[in-house]
């Protein structure tokens, strides 16, 4: 085998490394972001979790009932 060709075959399969040992490093970066934005998306279901249950907290309060009707409904929130 001549010297050249040697060095050419050698070059050759450091670059097929290289280009390999990025596309691995992409695609974990790509599976980290998917795992991102499920995390995301159950933040969001949580937060919209929240906004209901502050909705009906400030329908109980703003409401004019006497404390025994706010404490039977906040009772049966409790039981849901």
């Amino acid at each position: 085998m001549d010297f050249w060709l040697a060095i050419i075959i050698i070059v050759a399969i450091t670059q097929v490394a290289r280009v390999m040992r990025s596309r691995h490093a992409a695609q974990a970066r790509i599976e980290g972001l998917r795992g991102d934005s499920a995390e995301t998306a159950a933040l969001a279901r949580e937060v919209a979790a929240l906004n209901t249950r502050i909705a009906v907290l400030e329908r109980i309060v703003t409401d004019n009932r006497s404390s025994r009707d706010l404490a039977h409904e906040i009772d049966a929130l409790r039981d849901r």
